[in-house]
């Protein structure tokens, strides 16, 4: 028993020690702390705070003064930081965020918690934030070796591809690119052409599953005139466009027999004849290829000629579904934001954990393209600076809300405001069937909405 109470005695003393001590352990370290009450005055700034932020002083120049006079950053002008954790209970972590200082401008790393006293009321909230301007920078720096022209991946596989088109440009070889549908085919066949010798003269493409096959062969070889009905004049066909440089079919897989034999003669031979004409036409261009289907398949079942494919695919390139590069999905999103930024005149600046954890477990059948849209629609629907799950289109959430929630600071409290919203969004906002679903009356489905700041003009678009 005198151990008990020895411990607890000296747990005591330590605790006073730590409260006399606090402001002497808040200033060692290199992390920025403010502090702030719910008028937005400032109670506390660090030692590290004044030092990035460029203010001198005295404790007096601080303390008592408002937070956005003082210390203004651009999180100030978008949204009070400190205020939406206040409102929402919910915390920031690794928010970027910018400061002008010296001339220079800082980026900052900023999490947000709430300030409680003994009967966990909230009387204020603070501010954490750390200088991430030189790792911004580096990045930036290694952001080359995780791209490749608008080709971006540090997944291994990604990596493997840009070294055989590094490789693969420089020269004439043909190459067949493999993969599913919108995992950026015609990306890759860019980049080939631009880093290649032709990238001045022309990069021509045709869809061969968009044409059928008489209208396919008139648009690669041309036809002379009376050739068919309909052949008025004379016309250049996709090769003699591309001479000089490069045509990039899509979707080879689709070609007809009868294509397939003249484009084989082409690749052999470089030269054909107009559709209906008899003069032959020499041509000096390379051929790049994709395909979503698995054409060595097609060759066994013979509805694809085995010399044309192995002529294809003098240099095959796969490019893996972007749910087998999971590690770029942080890359891809970033790049996906900036360029609707742009676009948008938007100030969108992050992505809350929840979200992300979202598109990260989703398995994305459209790939790419799909990630692309699903970012879009985020933008459409976010009026602030961060995207929630709330702004995502409804099959991403896949009525998942554990995943959309664990993450959060108060966890149960996140849960029940997720669950309230999904089924709002059910039932289109209809209250009395919302409630019934949810087994409670309208009055408390009223007061829990009034407690997660639930809005159907802010939330139901």
């Amino acid at each position: 028993m005198n151990r008990i109470t020895t411990r607890d005695t000296d747990a005591e003393k330590m605790h006073k020690y730590l409260d006399i001590n606090s402001t002497t352990i808040l200033d060692s370290i290199a992390d920025g702390v403010v502090v702030i009450d719910l008028n937005y005055s400032l109670l506390f700034v660090n030692r590290a705070a004044k030092e990035m932020l460029g203010k001198v002083g005295a404790e007096e120049v601080f303390l008592n003064k408002k937070c956005d006079k003082v210390l203004g950053h651009s999180g100030c002008i978008l949204d009070c930081l400190i205020n939406s954790t206040i409102k929402t209970g919910v915390h920031l972590y690794n928010y970027e965020t910018h400061v002008e200082r010296g001339g220079k401008t800082l980026t900052l790393s900023i999490n947000t918690a709430l300030l409680k006293d003994e009967n966990n009321k909230v009387i204020g909230g603070i501010e954490i934030f750390r200088d991430i301007s030189l790792i911004k920078d580096l990045k930036e720096k290694l952001r080359g070796r995780y791209s490749f022209e608008n080709i971006i991946g540090k997944n291994y596989r990604m990596h493997e591809v840009f070294e055989l088109l590094r490789e693969v440009a420089p020269t004439k070889a043909t190459v067949l690119i493999g993969g599913e549908t919108w995992t950026g085919k015609e990306l890759i066949a860019n980049a080939i052409h631009n880093n290649s010798p032709r990238s001045s003269k022309p990069f021509i493409k045709i869809n061969c599953a968009a044409l059928a096959e008489g209208l396919l062969e008139s648009e690669l070889f041309g036809h002379v005139k009376g050739a068919f009905t309909g052949a008025i004049a004379d016309k250049v066909g996709r090769f003699e466009l591309a001479n000089g440089g490069t045509l990039f079919f899509d979707e080879i897989g689709d070609i007809t027999p009868h294509t397939q034999v003249k484009l084989l003669r082409v690749l052999q031979e470089g030269e054909f004849e107009r559709v209906g004409g008899t003069k032959t036409i020499k041509v000096d261009v390379r051929v790049i290829t994709a395909t979503n289907k698995d054409l060595k398949a097609e060759v066994e079942k013979g509805a694809f000629r085995e010399d044309l494919y192995y002529r294809l695919k003098v240099v095959p390139v796969h490019l893996p579904a972007l749910r087998e590069r999971k590690d770029d999905m942080p890359l891809l999103i970033r790049y996906f934001i900036e360029k609707f930024n742009k676009e948008m005149g938007l100030k969108v600046k992050n992505i809350s954990p929840a979200a992300m954890e979202l598109l990260m477990e989703y398995n994305y059948p459209g790939n790419i393209r799909e990630l692309e849209h699903i970012i879009e629609h985020a933008f459409i629907r976010c009026s602030g600076s961060m995207i929630n799950p709330e702004h995502l289109p409804k099959d991403i959430k896949n009525n998942n809300i554990v995943t959309s929630v664990i993450s959060h600071a108060e966890p149960f409290k996140a849960l029940e405001r997720e669950m309230i919203y999904q089924i709002l969004h059910e039932t289109n906002w209809k209250y009395s069937e919302c409630a019934k679903k949810l087994r409670v009356s309208r009055t408390t489905l009223w007061r829990k909405m009034k407690e997660h700041e639930i809005n159907k003009k802010r939330d139901a678009h």
